[in-house]
């Protein structure tokens, strides 16, 4: 049994100028039919399946519709149609370099992000030395976090993230930050976690990782779902093939849905 099945989700956002009016305007603009919400299909029909110890690659232009999936996956937003079922616990690292407070120190920080992500104080106090050395921030513990480059905030939070054994482990983008050297050694804790047996999901825009990583992958479009196999080097070939311009594929796969 999968541990992650996403059955024909589909994400509706709703769009109006009712954040901008008061309630008795808002009255008035429906009384009259000025009052028009518009509807934006963020993803439609994505159906794919994620077992223990494999890594789904999800590849796509901006706008594609993967950020918008990933919150539903984490369980942050609900489909508007069909089903997430997860089995198991869900540690996602979205918007990396979000969340810290400025006037707090690193270390100050990795206890806060440790709060957020549900981890006890006793398991900060023992796992701390470790996202210290992990992160390469030693030298930068008691100063304030506002003062580190956006990517030394990400290699502290994917350090903290990293620290536990998560079901289900959501990647945005986060083995872009740092040097090259830090780069290969996140890539080396998430051969770590998938040979622990979770499933992770990883987006990037780096087609070198998700064929070094991935044992499956998405490949999405303006939230039209144009793959979805374990021919990871076939599908990253078709794609970097299309972002050459060749439109080919897509369309034979876009004309029959």
């Amino acid at each position: 049994m999968a541990i992650l099945e996403v059955n024909d989700v589909s994400i509706r956002y709703k769009t109006g100028d009712i954040r901008d009016l008061g309630l008795k305007d808002f009255v008035l603009k429906k009384i009259k039919g000025q009052y028009n919400v518009k509807e934006f299909w963020a993803d439609r029909h994505i159906t794919f399946s994620l077992d223990k110890g494999e890594m789904l690659g999800i590849i796509g232009s901006n706008g594609a519709g993967k950020s918008t999936l990933l919150k539903v996956v984490s369980g942050i937003m609900e489909p508007t149609e069909g089903r997430c079922i997860r089995r198991g616990n869900v540690a996602a690292l979205l918007e990396l370099a979000s969340g810290f407070d400025g006037e707090l120190t690193v270390k100050e920080n990795a206890y806060l992000r440790g709060a957020m992500l549900g981890y006890t104080r006793q398991f900060m106090n023992e796992k701390y030395p470790e996202i210290l050395a992990f992160s390469e921030l030693k030298e930068f513990e008691n100063r304030p976090f506002k003062q580190l480059s956006s990517g030394m905030k990400s290699r502290l939070a994917f350090s903290v993230a990293s620290m536990v054994n998560p079901d289900i482990l959501i990647l945005d983008e986060v083995l872009s930050v740092g040097d090259g050297a830090f780069r290969k050694k996140s890539e080396a804790k998430m051969h770590e976690i998938i040979n622990s047996g979770a499933a992770t999901i990883l987006v990037s825009h780096s087609l070198e990782q998700v064929r070094n990583l991935c044992t499956k992958i998405l490949w999405l479009d303006k939230g039209r779902q144009i793959d979805f196999t374990n021919d990871v080097k076939g599908a990253c070939d078709k794609y970097q093939a299309y972002l050459n311009g060749d439109r080919s594929y897509v369309e034979s796969k876009t004309a029959i849905q």
